[in-house]
């Protein structure tokens, strides 16, 4: 749930406390967070689907991948800027593509949440992406 959200707002956006608050101990995070203190494991804020998504920026032996998840559904909606339908923040969602493409330049191997085509081009488990 967004920071500083009331229950009620949570509630008509279709956020169910009951579906992720299990007693677990939470850190809220605002912009890009180094989960583990060395680089591997990064948060980065990816808003604009919703307003406090995250994608993950890991650091494997053979390179940087990007887990885009919803911030970027398919290869299309980040190389022709092809946005959902529906989403929270039309501005916030392009700024998170370009937020993405700048690791993608770098090298980084961006994974599109629901892009069928491109998941046909990662090995499957229990294969090891390359």
């Amino acid at each position: 749930m967004e920071a500083g959200m009331d229950p009620d707002t949570a509630a008509r956006r279709g956020l169910n406390p009951r579906d992720f608050d299990l007693g677990h101990k939470s850190r809220l995070v605002d912009g890009e967070h180094d989960v583990f203190g060395d680089g591997s494991v990064v948060c980065l804020p990816t808003y604009g689907h919703t307003p406090g998504h995250q994608s993950l920026r890991l650091r494997l032996d053979h390179g940087e991948v990007v887990l885009a998840a919803d911030a970027c559904y398919f290869c299309q909606t980040l190389r022709e800027r092809r946005l959902p339908r529906n989403m929270y923040d039309r501005e916030a969602m392009l700024a998170s593509l370009d937020r993405l493409e700048a690791p993608e330049r770098g090298g980084a191997r961006i994974f599109f949440g629901h892009d069928p085509e491109f998941w046909k081009t990662v090995p499957q488990a229990p294969v090891a992406v390359a």
